[in-house]
């Protein structure tokens, strides 16, 4: 279906659409967001009344991932006899929290503080934890965690704010847009690799001005994050271009995704790299990626996570 059919058959059905059943939507739009950050809440307390890797075992959901040299099994590494449960002590707080219409998808990310067992605070570090959820039965669990270190120190004094969602949420297409057949995993896994296509024959800022969101979030190592599509887009670039050339272009590897049971929402996830050349190693990433499906029939980048490995 074209878009200017789909377009049509969509103003057709908001006629229909009484104005109670749009509020209902918005106010379960809410209602998710509500129940994503009492979850991410939890699983903070719980961190510090258990320590991080009990915490981790509660939450972790089957096949989740963290990222080391790449996305590895999250749920093998923490039950791991090698990982040490007495490792130093993390604290976050959410400042962003977004969720799919379906309540079965979500993102939140924050300031992370990673304090010293030993209480030398000279070796505290810093930096932003980017998590994604799925929600099993009732119950929220945690698929991918991304953490971005930054030099000094992040203030914890931060709060979720659901005002700073509905932009997003206004870019995002309508439910009848998102539930086009031709709107599949598949089709979000295309978009995945043609971005990054796009960022070889554009440079990461163009790339991102054409495949992010007006309000995209870029959350990337030693700066703080960059929330609007101008900033984004020009911290993006000066991350990454001057890594990246003509000659030793980046090549995308992903890895895997979800895509929302209301189709609106998904994410991807794998690595990025460019080829060693003589004398220097090339340049290797991690990256998380959540997308918003749009009025333009596209999806474009809501959230783009970096940390090089």
């Amino acid at each position: 279906m074209s878009v200017r059919k789909l377009g049509l058959k969509l103003i057709s059905l908001l006629v229909l659409l009484p104005g109670s059943l749009l509020l209902a939507q918005e106010v379960s739009q809410y209602q998710y967001w509500l129940e994503l950050e009492a979850a991410d809440q939890t699983f903070v307390r719980r961190s510090a009344e258990i320590g991080r890797t009990r915490a981790f075992l509660e939450f972790l959901g089957e096949g989740s991932i963290i990222f080391r040299n790449g996305p590895i099994d999250a749920q093998e590494l923490y039950s791991s006899e090698e990982f040490p449960v007495t490792a130093n002590e993390l604290s976050w707080k959410s400042h962003y929290i977004d969720v799919s219409r379906a309540g079965d998808l979500g993102l939140s990310a924050g300031p992370l503080a990673v304090f010293d067992r030993d209480g030398n605070s000279v070796r505290d570090t810093f930096g932003h934890l980017i998590s994604i959820w799925r929600k099993n039965g009732s119950s929220w669990e945690l698929m991918a965690d991304l953490a971005v270190p930054i030099p000094g120190f992040l203030s914890l004094d931060v709060e979720p704010n659901f005002d700073d969602t509905l932009p997003v949420l206004e870019e995002t297409a309508h439910p009848v847009m998102a539930m086009a057949e031709s709107n599949t995993l598949q089709s979000l896994i295309e978009a995945d690799n043609l971005f990054g296509r796009a960022i070889n024959f554009r440079g990461g800022q163009r790339a991102l001005l054409r495949y992010g969101l007006e309000n995209t979030r870029v959350y990337l190592p030693d700066m703080a994050p960059a929330v609007g599509a101008e900033s984004a887009s020009l911290v993006y670039g000066a991350y990454l271009d001057d890594k990246l050339s003509t000659t030793n272009p980046i090549s995308l590897s992903y890895v895997g995704g979800f895509l929302s049971e209301s189709k609106e929402m998904g994410y991807t996830y794998g690595t990025m790299a460019t080829n060693s050349s003589a004398g220097e190693a090339g340049f290797r990433t991690n990256y998380l990626r959540l997308w918003r499906f749009t009025a333009s029939n596209e999806w474009k980048i809501a959230v783009e996570v970096l940390r090089p490995f």
